[in-house]
């Protein structure tokens, strides 16, 4: 069914305003997941700050150019394609999707945009593959607080090189 002007004048507006309170944006193929799948999908998004958003490819480049965005090209936008709008934590839709695609092989991350630079297929699967900030703040904390290490194992680990590296700072701004 054909869009009227007016509508897509609305879609495009909805588009931009997305992609500006996004801190990334994904690019996923979907086809094939039953209307189920499809809900399921948008509930987790919007579980973790992130939304899921089916708009022609038109006004997609056309918002991307619009907002002075690198240019998506003909290539990464190819079959039917949803954009995976992440609002606070950049890493949660791409990593939402990501998930999802292990169990579901019709949805695919075909690339993304983040920092105002456009990922390719390979480069958005290793950014949902990355650890988010909470997922390292928890790696930190059991370096710092694990019970079985000895004491041997603590002075030569990662923890006491970054403790000698923040030692050495200090006694530089010290010095000056």
């Amino acid at each position: 069914m054909a869009l009227t002007k007016a509508e897509k004048t609305a879609q495009l507006q909805e588009l931009k305003e997305k992609m500006q309170k996004s801190s990334s944006v994904m690019f996923a193929h979907y086809i094939g997941l039953s209307v189920l799948d499809v809900s399921d999908l948008r509930r987790q998004l919007k579980d973790n700050d992130a939304e899921m958003k089916v708009a022609k490819k038109t006004l997609m480049r056309l918002a991307v150019q619009e907002l002075a965005l690198p240019d998506l090209g003909e290539d990464l936008l190819e079959g039917p394609v949803a954009c995976i709008f992440s609002y606070a934590d950049p890493m949660a839709g791409a990593q939402t999707t990501f998930t999802y695609a292990k169990t579901h092989k019709q949805v695919e991350l075909i690339g993304g945009m983040f920092d105002g630079k456009l990922l390719t297929k390979s480069q958005a699967v290793s950014f949902a593959s990355m650890p988010n900030r909470t997922q390292l703040l928890g790696i930190f904390a059991t370096m710092v607080r694990s019970p079985l290490r000895s004491f041997a194992s603590m002075c030569n680990g990662p923890l006491a090189g970054f403790a000698r590296g923040l030692s050495e700072l200090a006694k530089q701004k010290a010095a000056a």
